[in-house]
């Protein structure tokens, strides 16, 4: 049996009063650069903080998690995302590190998105960094995946840059997936101040909202999630934690 979104109340007891446990498809990009608008190669993949917080906290409710990439590829893990004077607390860094070794193994082989049945899973979660810019955003893969997922109420939780892996769910007769729907993700003001700055590509924000989401957002760097039906995003790396409870507690439901 899935837990599937559903209405009600929110229940923490979910995973103590012998339900099965949640089946969580976390899918991370595959990239480790991204070209900027000056044709440099800015080095990326997945940030650390927002992978192991959110690994380890729906890991902590016994919940069975399967990392997917494109092409089953080993995710790379954004250098800038694992730099103390970047991350600001070496303490951090060094705990992020020694859990991104604990995991190596799930991390070495990742699934194929082009293998997975979504409908074996009770929530996606798609963890940022400038990674899901250069793959996820565009594969063809994903985009069957969410839609499937959305199409039979499945959690669906990206953040950061994460949610612009919702931008490969374009349906047949060519529309955006998620238009009409709430969502946030990380901010133009943050890409530009703390991102990629004036070089940065194209702007994650920006283009949802050109393609019909309803991009809402809370101050820069602060933790912030937008929950519409079975849509959980966050807005940044400080959300992460607060993505992950969000899950827990729509999976309670």
């Amino acid at each position: 049996m899935q837990a599937k979104c559903a209405g009600g109340a929110p229940s923490n007891n979910y995973f103590t009063k012998g339900n099965p446990m949640a089946r969580i498809l976390m899918v991370v990009s595959a990239a480790d650069s991204l070209e900027l608008a000056d044709g440099t190669q800015h080095p990326t993949g997945v940030w650390a903080e927002e992978l192991v917080v959110a690994h380890r906290a729906l890991k902590a409710t016994g919940a069975e998690i399967t990392i997917a990439s494109p092409g089953g590829e080993k995710p790379t893990v954004d250098p800038g995302s694992l730099n103390p004077e970047i991350v600001g607390d070496e303490e951090k860094v060094q705990d992020f590190k020694q859990y991104l070794e604990d995991i190596a193994g799930e991390l070495e082989t990742p699934e194929p998105l082009a293998s997975v049945n979504v409908a074996q899973f009770d929530a996606v979660v798609l963890p940022g960094g400038h990674g899901p810019m250069v793959d996820l955003a565009t594969d063809a893969n994903l985009g069957a995946l969410l839609i499937a997922a959305d199409q039979d109420g499945t959690i669906i939780a990206p953040f950061c840059h994460g949610p612009a892996g919702l931008l490969s769910a374009t349906t047949a007769d060519g529309n955006f997936a998620f238009a009409g729907r709430q969502l946030t993700v990380f901010t133009d003001e943050e890409e530009l101040t703390g991102g990629t700055g004036e070089n940065t590509p194209w702007l994650v924000a920006t283009t949802l909202a050109e393609r019909g989401a309803i991009v809402k957002a809370a101050p820069a760097w602060s933790s912030y999630v937008v929950r519409d039906r079975n849509l959980i995003s966050g807005q940044n790396p400080q959300s992460s934690e607060a993505v992950a409870a969000a899950v827990v507690a729509a999976l309670a439901e």
